[in-house]
């Protein structure tokens, strides 16, 4: 379990200011993202669109440059909103990204209640799996 108390109020609330900036003019489906890390800050981020559909960036991306940008460190808490504040599952690509930056026990806001990373990504690929053995 996380390390910290998780507000999962202010995480929504973080989430739903971040979706706010997002850039959707093709999908119109804006998506904003926040995150708690082990240390007790709140982190977010927004989708931002491109032309080339390939070149979007998804609301984790976002979040995990500014994970880095502010500190680094683990993410202990995340919840995703859509454009009226509805709670998103991250897709398979961001969930495999929040794996990799997650800490133990890292738990997430979902359509159906709070569930770990472990529950929703279940037999992932991470780091420790590239790790050389002698």
């Amino acid at each position: 379990m996380p390390t910290v108390d998780v507000d999962w109020d202010a995480l929504e609330q973080a989430a739903k200011q971040a979706m706010e900036n997002a850039y959707a003019p093709y999908s119109k489906f804006p998506v904003g993202a926040a995150a708690l890390t082990e240390d007790g800050r709140i982190i977010s981020g927004c989708n931002v669109e491109n032309a080339s559909y390939g070149l979007t960036l998804c609301a984790e991306c976002a979040l995990v440059g500014q994970l880095h940008m502010s500190g680094g460190g683990r993410l202990a808490a995340f919840y995703c909103v859509d454009g009226q504040g509805n709670i998103l599952m991250p897709c398979g690509r961001c969930r495999q990204l929040l794996y990799e930056f997650r800490a133990p026990g890292m738990q997430l806001m979902t359509t159906q209640g709070i569930k770990t990373m472990d529950q929703v990504l279940p037999d992932a690929f991470g780091p420790e799996n590239l790790e050389e053995t002698t």
